[in-house]
């Protein structure tokens, strides 16, 4: 079998290229956030803490900020980066908002714009609050 065209791996229909597509038609509907974000960390591949601009990210987020909603499994659009963290889109809110890089359990877990239309499928914002 002939190996597929770059532009044929990275039709977002494919499963081979998109890799939450078969998240998405595996889930009910009825699932927690935290079983939807432990579905998803299982077909993203982990990097570290620092984003790139232009790029989208989930992750698990400890907010330090008292008296504040927050999302703990973000899905964010990353804006601007800095020293201290970076600021982006929350896509699940559709709001900016600033991230601190000490507050992010584990790493982050890029999305692939061509994911992005499945990502957004899930459910998966976790509203809390300190």
């Amino acid at each position: 079998m002939p190996r597929k065209t770059t532009k044929q791996r990275k039709n977002p229909t494919d499963d081979n290229s998109n890799r939450v597509r078969g998240v998405v038609g595996r889930l009910t509907g009825l699932e927690k956030p935290d079983d939807i974000m432990g579905e998803l960390i299982k077909v993203l591949t982990k990097g570290g803490i620092i984003p790139a601009a232009g790029k989208f990210y989930t992750f698990v987020y400890n907010a330090k900020t008292l008296d504040i909603a927050y999302d703990e499994y973000p899905l964010v659009a990353v804006t601007n980066v800095y020293s201290w963290g970076f600021r982006g889109e929350n896509l699940h809110w559709r709001e900016s908002r600033n991230y601190d890089y000490n507050q992010i359990v584990g790493g982050l877990y890029e999305i692939y714009s061509d994911e992005i239309s499945d990502v957004l499928e899930l459910n998966y914002g976790k509203i809390r609050s300190k």
